[in-house]
């Protein structure tokens, strides 16, 4: 990997004065930037439009933006096949444009999050392209995992891993061997046994902290690991890909998944992110049973890890207090705060998700363009807004995809011919992917891209995102913008502590909660208009209905 020079020690930000435990209950707002601003009218969202739109964020309240991969790429992967873990797509910017992104930040209050890919790296970087001319059993094959196939010929994969994105994990080359690729077959992985690949990551890591930036988002930092002693082991079950097939194996004991040996890693870069003052951030995307993911979270490794258990909740009551009490015990257990989040760039956008009915075949909807079943965007609306106001009142970390604060739907009826996504060709069309969740971001009510750029986007907007521009709703009472903004106001002046206390004397249907800090949380679930416990009125995701809490709405009061 190609080593950048990096600022010198009289340019280095000072960050020194920053509190080090900020991220336990911060707000945090994942940036995608392909899609969030353009700044040159290419179509592309780049670098300086996201510097351009830093305002936005200040005002909205957050206390840091995670940037999603913006080094070079193909976008095989939608950025996160990396060509180059040093440097900037140049199609998004240069590193000075990094750099005065990150200056600006921080002279607005805001941290600065960027997404780390230690899985995987492109079939373009460098190493791979070496490793391709080298050859079977050079040093250069030995950074990522090629393997002879098996078969007469070797014309069968080396075993039945399968990718997540649909088919074989394996792809052959030329001369005859495999490599693995979990996700994309332009996404190789690295040979996390391998000295070299290990000595490079650290180097990648300081050469961030040394920028300026407060912490990192570690991508798939469960799969880093994997169980390479030869035979390499089946999995016994290929219709199984990705972490369906942990359950199969004892934990931390799954071929590629969850290895116990992952650990290591992560303690050995805790070491250099508090080497800085103040020790930089991170927290890991582990898609793993509760009980497993907060050892990510140890002190001692990344800090945090992403609850996936509560976005992956249904909207019901009894099943959301049980994942709120279990994901606070873990955090709490594993000396972490804990993370809540309702949107990313991988899921559809909850406010359609949460009114599909339970059960519902994402896939096979997204395939019916959002018709089957159909969506009604206004109570997917309401919904919404009220499970962001429960979110913020939880303890520990909020994370915010952009464009939840506008109250954007999915947009699930991108025609075929403009996705981008991988997953659409790879599983044979039959899996659309997740476009619908990245099309660019409306900051105006007319305009080609509706404000995003002076051309048309990367992905078409519908006519609909009119309505939720910026433009459209800032300033204006109600709006789901303006709730937001009121929303982590009061949140800065609420949030004291780590600890909530459920009411059990509630209705069926309803969540109540009381911080320690003197105020509560009361979510109507239910399909029934109930009476409000005492309390001065916060804030409420939707209008009382004669001073009570309707359906779909949730209230924060003072005590």
């Amino acid at each position: 990997m190609t080593v950048r020079s990096t600022p010198s020690a009289a340019s280095t930000p000072d960050l020194s004065s920053q509190d080090p435990n900020w991220w336990r209950q911060a707000v945090i707002y994942q940036v995608y930037p392909r899609s969030f601003a353009d700044a040159d009218g290419d179509g592309l969202g780049d670098l300086r439009g996201v510097t351009q739109r830093l305002a936005h964020l200040a005002a909205l309240g957050v206390d840091a933006l995670w940037l999603s991969p913006f080094y070079p790429s193909e976008l095989a992967d939608g950025g996160y096949d990396v060509d180059d873990y040093r440097d900037v797509d140049p199609r998004l910017g240069t590193l000075d444009d990094f750099d005065a992104m990150a200056a600006e930040a921080h002279r607005l209050g805001l941290k600065v999050i960027v997404d780390l890919v230690p899985n995987h790296t492109s079939h373009r970087h460098a190493w791979f392209r070496e490793a391709l001319r080298a050859g079977p059993g050079s040093a250069a094959r030995d950074r990522y995992v090629f393997r002879d196939g098996r078969g007469e010929h070797g014309e069968l994969p080396p075993t039945d891993w399968q990718s997540v994105f649909g088919g074989s994990a394996w792809e052959r080359v030329p001369d005859g061997q495999w490599y693995l690729h979990l996700f994309a077959p332009q996404q190789p992985d690295l040979n996390w046994e391998n000295e070299q690949v290990r000595a490079d990551f650290r180097t990648t890591l300081r050469f961030w902290c040394d920028r300026g930036v407060d912490g990192f988002r570690v991508d798939v930092a469960h799969a880093l690991v994997k169980d390479l002693t030869e035979p390499l082991r089946d999995l016994g079950a290929p219709e199984l890909s990705g972490e369906a097939a942990l359950s199969r194996f004892a934990p931390g004991t799954h071929p590629f998944y969850d290895r116990d040996d992952v650990h290591e890693v992560y303690r050995d870069w805790r070491k250099i992110l508090d080497s800085y003052t103040p020790p930089r951030t991170a927290v890991a995307e582990a898609w793993v049973p509760g009980a497993r993911r907060v050892l990510y979270a140890r002190p001692d490794e990344l800090g945090q890890a992403f609850n996936f258990e509560y976005l992956q909740t249904g909207w019901d009551a009894a099943e959301l207090r049980e994942v709120i009490t279990g994901s606070l015990a873990d955090a709490r257990a594993a000396g972490a705060s804990a993370t809540w989040v309702l949107s990313n760039h991988d899921v559809v956008r909850h406010a359609t998700r949460l009114v599909l009915p339970p059960g519902t075949d994402t896939d096979a909807w997204l395939l019916s363009g959002g018709h089957a079943p159909a969506v009604d965007t206004a109570a997917g609306l309401r919904r919404a807004r009220a499970a962001t106001l429960l979110m913020l009142a939880l303890p520990g970390s909020a994370y915010l995809y952009q464009g939840e604060e506008l109250g954007l739907p999915e947009v699930a009826d991108l025609p075929t011919e403009v996705l981008q996504d991988p997953i659409w060709e790879q599983t044979g069309h039959v899996r659309k992917g997740r476009d619908g969740c990245r099309v660019p971001l409306p900051w105006t009510v007319d305009g080609p891209s509706y404000g995003f750029g002076a051309g048309a986007a990367w992905l078409p907007q519908p006519p609909s995102f009119a309505r939720y521009a910026v433009q459209a709703q800032d300033g204006v009472a109600g709006s789901t913008l303006e709730l937001y903004r009121t929303a982590l106001r009061l949140r800065r002046k609420l949030l004291d502590g780590e600890e909530l206390t459920w009411s059990d004397e509630v209705p069926a249907g309803v969540l109540r909660f009381d911080r320690s800090d003197g105020w509560r949380c009361v979510t109507n679930l239910s399909a029934r208009t109930v009476d409000l416990p005492a309390g001065e009125v916060l804030l409420s995701s939707a209008p009382l209905e004669d001073g009570r809490l309707g359906p779909d709405t949730t209230v924060w009061l003072g005590l």
